[in-house]
């Protein structure tokens, strides 16, 4: 149990560290065209981080005793993809990249590292 545990805190704490929008950032990025365009696209035409980033956000909003056994798989999924994406930068400006876009619709914004 107590196993269990220290995976799930050490989860939790990646997870805060790769998410590094706050839950208002990332609710005002999600609400721009620019942020519905980018990344993987489900079938009905959404993309997949977008729909991440609204579920980043409830988690941000919920204390850590109430997160769920999925929640805390989703949490790992970000913090995954967060550092895949990472390791990809293109050369030169991203500022206005599909690399940054995508990876600020899962919380991440690498220009707020700069």
């Amino acid at each position: 149990m107590n196993r269990a545990l220290s995976e799930a805190d050490e989860v939790i704490a990646a997870f805060d560290e790769a998410v590094n929008m706050s839950p208002a950032q990332l609710e005002r990025w999600l609400s721009t065209e620019e942020s519905r365009r980018v990344g993987q696209q489900d079938g009905g035409g959404k993309s997949t981080g977008h729909a991440s980033g609204r579920r980043i956000v409830a988690l941000q909003r919920k204390k850590n005793r109430e997160l769920t056994a999925d929640d805390i798989a989703h949490m790992r999924k970000v913090v995954g993809y967060v550092h895949r994406h990472l390791a990809q930068r293109p050369r030169g400006s991203v500022q206005d990249s599909a690399w940054r876009y995508s990876l600020m619709n899962w919380g991440h914004d690498p220009e707020a590292d700069a």
